[in-house]
């Protein structure tokens, strides 16, 4: 698994450079490993209207749905900055949709890395709940 785990380190990387933030300066990437065994991955998109603005972690969701991917067993999340840098609560919900037990791992550019559990992340993820008719 750890050379999985390099892996997605690599494509988050990539990802990252290739990130769209010519407002924020703040670029992010996110890789994401399905149970197939294949990796999505995703740049931030920045819009100049922000809330236009799409995150990394979405895109490399869209890209996994989009697939015909919808079970995701790791995330991974670069930033090129000192700090360990969270999902946030927008992606924390979007990524728990498919699997609220996801392992999230944090990357910065010393190398640096942490693993969050979505459970410690998004305590109590909004679920429809079907009705009986």
């Amino acid at each position: 698994m750890e050379k999985k785990i390099q892996e997605l380190v690599q494509a988050a990387k990539a990802a990252a450079d290739k990130a769209y933030a010519p407002y924020s300066k703040f670029k992010v990437g996110a890789a994401l490993l399905t149970s197939t065994g294949q990796i999505f991955s995703g740049g931030n998109v920045e819009n100049a209207s922000y809330g236009l603005s799409i995150c990394a972690e979405q895109v490399a969701v869209v890209k996994a749905v989009s697939s015909g991917e919808t079970k995701f067993k790791i995330m991974v999340i670069f930033t090129p900055t000192d700090d360990l840098t969270p999902p946030c609560g927008a992606c924390r919900q979007v990524l728990a949709e498919f699997n609220p037990n996801i392992e999230v791992i944090l990357v910065n550019k010393k190398g640096e890395m942490k693993a969050l559990n979505m459970n410690n992340l998004l305590a109590e993820p909004f679920r429809l709940k079907k009705e009986k008719i």
